[in-house]
C-alpha cells in the first residue's frame, strides 16, 4: 500500500519522444545508476549527519582525553560492546543458570554474527574495531533510510531535518559505538520505507532481520504485518501475504532457538527474567519517575531519560493527530509501550527508543517549514546538546548509555 507521493530520486528519466526512435521502449536505468542518484538525492542528509556525529566526537575525544578514559575502549569494548564482542568469539551459553545479569542469550544474534563475519575477513583489524565498523556503516544506512521516509512523507527538506534530529538525539553517541542501535534502526527505516512504497518482501525480509538484532524488532513485525494483511482487504496478492508472514520470521526463529537450547519453552523469557526484564504494565517506570521528580537533585542522566520518555509520549500523541501512515504508528506506538511498559533497568530507555525516529516527524516537518535561519539556528542547538549529553553519557555517568 504506498503511501504519499514517490520521491524525485525515485521518479524514472523522461526522454523526449521525438529524440527516440519510433517503437522504441524507453530504457529503464540500471540498479547502479538508480543506487547512484537516490545517492546523489540523499547526499545532503547524508553530509549533514556526519557533521553532527563528528562535532560530538571532537567534544567526545579530548574530554576523554582530558579524563584518561580510553576512547578506543569506551567506543569499541565496553558494557553491552563487550558482551556483543564476547558472543562473537565464544559463542552463546548453553543453560539458563541462576546468576543474575549473566547470560549472554538475552543478545540478540544479528550484531555478532557480522562481527564474526567482519572479523574473518579483514582478520588484521582488532574485533573491536571490526564491530565499531559495522555501527559505523549502518549509522549511514540508518540515515539515509530515515531520509527517504521523510522525503517520501514530506519531502526533501524534512527528510534532511529528520536525518540530522535523528543525529543529534542526546544519547546518539551510541550509534557510532559498538552497539546495535544503528543496525537495527537502519533495518527498521528501510523496511518501513518499503512498506509505504508497497515493496512487501523487502518489507518482510528486513523486519525478518531486525528481529534477529533486538527484542523489539517485535514491534516492527508487527508494523509490517499488520499493514501488508491490511492492503489485502483490497484484493488478494500473494506478496503481502508473504511480507505478513516474513516479518515475525526472525524474532519468533531466534526466541524458539533459545527454548530448545535451553530445554524449556520459555527459555527466552526466563533468560530476561534473570535481567530483571518482564512486562508489568508501566507500574515500575511510573515508580521510578515519581521517585526522580521528587528527589531534590536527581543525577542528570537519569533527568535527560526521564524528559526523553515524556518528551516521546508527547510527540506519538502529535503523530497521531497528523496522521502518520499506519505502519509508523504500529511501530513507534509497540516500541514505546514495549520500552514503557518494561519493569527492567530505567537508565538504557532513551537508547532503546532511538530507533523510534518516525516520533521525531512532527519537529522535523515543523522546523522544515520554518526560516532557514531559524531552522539551523535550532538544529546546531540540537547537535551541541547531544555533543555534550554523549560525553556525559560515557565519562560523567558512571554506567552504561
Amino acid at each position: 500500500m504506498p503511501y504519499g507521493p514517490l520521491p524525485s530520486s525515485a521518479a524514472p528519466s523522461r526522454v523526449p519522444a521525438s529524440r527516440r526512435p519510433l517503437g522504441a521502449a524507453r530504457p529503464a536505468p540500471g540498479l547502479r545508476h538508480r543506487a547512484a542518484r537516490a545517492l546523489r538525492h540523499a547526499s545532503p542528509a547524508l553530509l549533514a549527519y556526519a557533521a553532527v556525529r563528528t562535532l560530538g566526537l571532537l567534544v567526545f575525544v579530548p574530554w576523554a582525553h582530558g579524563e584518561r578514559r580510553g576512547v578506543r575502549h569506551l567506543l569499541m569494548a565496553s558494557w553491552d560492546c563487550d558482551w556483543y564482542l564476547r558472543i562473537a568469539s565464544q559463542g552463546y551459553a548453553h543453560s539458563l543458570g541462576t546468576a543474575y545479569d549473566a547470560n549472554n542469550l538475552a543478545f540478540f544474534p544479528l550484531y555478532p554474527l557480522l562481527v564474526r563475519a567482519g572479523d574473518a575477513l579483514v582478520p588484521a583489524l582488532p574485533r573491536g574495531a571490526v564491530g565499531l565498523g559495522v555501527s559505523l556503516l549502518c549509522s549511514f544506512l540508518a540515515a539515509w533510510g530515515i531520509f527517504a521516509v521523510g522525503d517520501r512523507l514530506y519531502g526533501r527538506r524534512a527528510g534532511v531535518v529528520l536525518a540530522v534530529l535523528w543525529g543529534s538525539l542526546p544519547v546518539a553517541l551510541v550509534q557510532w559505538m559498538g552497539y546495535t542501535e544503528s543496525l537495527f534502526t537502519a533495518l527498521t527505516a528501510w523496511s518501513l520505507y518499503a512498506v509505504l512504497s508497497g515493496r512487501w518482501l523487502w518489507a518482510g525480509s528486513l523486519a525478518a532481520l531486525a528481529g534477529l538484532t533486538r527484542p523489539t524488532g517485535v514491534a516492527l513485525a508487527a508494523a509490517v504485518s499488520l499493514t501488508a494483511l491490511l492492503a489485502l482487504r483490497r484484493g488478494f496478492s500473494p506478496r503481502p501475504l508473504l511480507g505478513a508472514l516474513l516479518a515475525p520470521a526472525g524474532w519468533l526463529a531466534y526466541v524458539a532457538w533459545v527454548g530448545l537450547r535451553l530445554g524449556r519453552w520459555d527459555g527466552y523469557f526466563a533468560v530476561q527474567k534473570l535481567w530483571r526484564n518482564k512486562w508489568d504494565g508501566g507500574v515500575e517506570t511510573v515508580r521510578r519517575m515519581q521517585a526522580l521528580l521528587m528527589t531534590e537533585r536527581p543525577a542528570l542522566f537519569y533527568a535527560m531519560v526521564t524528559a526523553v520518555l515524556l518528551g516521546s509520549v508527547v510527540l506519538y500523541v502529535l503523530s497521531v493527530a497528523d496522521r502518520q501512515p499506519v505502519p509508523l504508528l504500529v511501530f513507534t506506538g509497540l516500541l514505546l509501550l514495549i520500552v514503557l511498559g518494561s519493569s527492567g533497568v530505567y537508565f538504557p530507555r532513551a537508547r532503546f527508543l532511538l530507533p523510534g525516529f518516525p516520533l521525531l516527524l512532527p519537529l522535523a516537518v515543523a522546523l522544515a517549514r520554518a526560516r532557514t535561519p531559524v531552522m539551523v539556528t535550532l538544529l546546531t542547538a540540537a547537535a551541541l546538546g547531544s555533543a555534550a549529553f554523549g560525553g556525559h553519557m560515557l565519562l560523567g555517568w558512571h554506567g552504561p548509555p
